[in-house]
């Protein structure tokens, strides 16, 4: 299949007067078909599905270059799965398109695709630290989305709990930084691993929360226990 055969594919499945409501809504000029996510989704299953690795690694390619809303969403969908054996030329791809990120909606799918990758071989880690340095915002987001599934593990290991460490040493790195993508990223990152080690948050929210923004302050401590919540 073809990038063309596939977008032409996502247009059938357009509704009339979506693409004008999409673009309003998220603000990036590029072009939107007016397709529903869930049928994108069920779009990237079945070619997830009925293409090989090297084919899906040379269409998602291609529908990233057309630059439209919905074939970036099937991009990312294509290569999201848990166990791809050789997957390196599908990690190369991911990395090489978050530079490019301009958007919320396109990162977080792109990120749902690198956590699979990045938890399949956590020495990749390497290749993200450098994007908390990174002068583009998303790309400095991205590094903590795409970190998220370590603030989930019930039972980490002590090479994760170093990761987790790690990352909350990126989360900390940002808490002067007062983007609200950023604030947000920072606090999405506190209130997910509050569920599985409200210590870890309540000391980062000790050392750190008076500098956070209000909001991100309040979203991180959310689901921490009255006894942990930190101070006003």
């Amino acid at each position: 299949m073809t990038p063309q055969d596939a977008i032409a594919a996502l247009e059938r499945h357009a509704v009339p007067g979506r693409s004008a409501e999409m673009a309003a809504y998220h603000k990036v000029a590029r072009r939107y078909l007016g397709v529903a996510n869930p049928d994108t989704n069920a779009l990237g299953t079945d070619l997830r599905r009925s293409l090989t690795l090297p084919e899906r690694v040379a269409l998602a390619d291609g529908l990233w270059r057309s630059d439209i809303f919905e074939a970036r969403l099937l991009a990312a969908r294509l290569l999201t799965q848990a166990r791809i054996r050789d997957d390196g030329p599908v990690w190369d791809l991911i990395r090489g398109w978050v530079p490019e990120f301009d958007s919320w909606a396109i990162a977080d799918h792109v990120c749902m695709a690198g956590m699979r990758r990045l938890s399949a071989d956590p020495a990749r880690l390497e290749d993200v630290a450098p994007w908390t340095e990174s002068p583009q915002m998303w790309t400095r987001r991205a590094a903590l989305v795409i970190t998220l599934p370590w603030t989930k593990q019930t039972h980490p290991s002590a090479a994760d709990l170093a990761i987790r460490d790690r990352v909350l040493g990126w989360a900390a790195g940002y808490v002067p930084d007062r983007e609200w993508f950023i604030q947000k990223a920072v606090a999405w990152w506190l209130r997910d691993l509050s569920k599985h080690d409200p210590g870890r948050v309540r000391a980062f929210l000790d050392a750190h929360g008076a500098g956070m923004k209000p909001f991100a302050r309040r979203e991180a401590a959310r689901l921490l226990a009255p006894a942990d919540q930190p101070p006003e």
